[in-house]
């Protein structure tokens, strides 16, 4: 009997140390299956990105491309590159008209592969440009269902008018023409700039999401829809509203002034080269300037809209220095291709 006791207790034993090895077996694949789970949700969540996912905290830096063009020019490029290296902990989008919808988990990895150059920086990122979508729950959607861009004389221009005050109304941040260069942070939340001393531009501001000062331009917009009237969407609408805002005080020296709660940048902060002297950007300084009361330049692309004036490497101009200096790897690689392209005029 006592022998069979034990045998009993040793089985027992044994058959308790399986049950164990088996719920340890259970737990731990039970766990890594978690753990996997979690990890490749977190993996599509990362990769499978949205413009609402990335501007979330509302202090992204917002570019559009209008167009469909999907090879955007030097300017364009360097005006991303160096936005990314000025905020490097702010996410960069740039909204492109020409992008297919988000259709995958991998959306941009694939899209950064079109653009080489900028694939090093990881805080940039690329979106499709819907504007129904962008519009929606704004004044601007009822005008948009009813306009037609082909009978629209300014429609690129009037396009990203329209664009830009529903993107920061919606997401808040920082916004800049695709011909802007960044060279220092703007060290305001909230900010216009003028581009003169009685003139507000709309190239480049930063608003705080749903600031009743965003709603109110794009009411005017609307409201006063002058689309045939070269920037009355734009900086002529910043200029009305901000009128109707605020008495500003003028401007002395470099100084800034404040507009209730908004900051007025001094024209010398983006447009020291004004835009009737933009042919300057292109010649060859005795001296190149400092631009140190300067946080972005304005290069007025729109009136280079003939592609009379490009930047050329070993020109020596002060757009190509402004190239070296703020968009480093851009200007390497227009380098690159004008060596190569020497190497083949040689070989023919």
């Amino acid at each position: 009997m006592a022998i069979v006791i034990k045998y009993l207790k040793e089985l027992m034993f044994f058959v308790l140390l399986a049950i164990l090895g088996l719920l340890t077996r259970l737990h731990f694949m039970h766990t890594k299956y978690s753990i996997g789970y979690m990890k490749n949700t977190e993996d599509k969540t990362l990769k499978m990105l949205t413009p609402d996912d990335v501007l979330s905290e509302g202090n992204g830096v917002i570019l559009f491309e209008i167009s469909e063009r999907m090879n955007p020019p030097p300017l364009v490029l360097c005006s991303i590159e160096s936005a990314a290296r000025v905020y490097p902990e702010r996410p960069v989008a740039f909204f492109m008209k020409g992008l297919p919808d988000i259709d995958s988990t991998d959306y941009q990895t694939q899209t950064r592969r079109k653009f080489p150059t900028l694939s090093p920086y990881k805080n940039i990122y690329f979106f499709p440009l819907r504007m129904d979508e962008l519009y929606k729950d704004t004044p601007l959607l009822d005008w948009y269902k009813k306009i037609n861009p082909k009978k629209e004389k300014y429609w690129i221009n009037v396009g990203a008018d329209g664009s830009r005050l529903a993107s920061i109304w919606k997401y808040g941040g920082l916004y800049l023409d695709a011909d802007v260069i960044s060279m220092r942070p703007v060290p305001h939340e909230n900010f216009l700039a003028a581009e003169t001393l009685s003139y507000c531009s709309n190239s480049v501001f930063g608003l705080n999401r749903h600031r009743s000062f965003t709603w109110k331009c794009m009411e005017d917009f609307v409201k006063n829809y002058k689309g045939e009237v070269w920037g009355y969407q734009g900086p002529s609408l910043f200029t009305r509203v901000m009128k109707q805002w605020c008495v500003l005080p003028p401007f002395k020296n470099t100084e800034d002034v404040t507009c209730g709660n908004i900051s007025y940048l001094n024209p010398e902060r983006f447009y020291p080269i004004p835009w009737g002297a933009w042919k300057r950007y292109y010649d060859v300084w005795e001296e190149l300037p400092s631009f140190n009361n300067s946080y972005s330049l304005h290069v007025w692309n729109y009136m280079n809209r003939n592609n009379e004036k490009t930047m050329v490497v070993g020109s020596n101009t002060l757009i190509e220095n402004l190239f070296q200096q703020q968009c480093p790897t851009i200007y390497g690689a227009l380098c690159k291709a004008r060596h190569w392209m020497f190497y083949d005029w040689i070989l023919t």
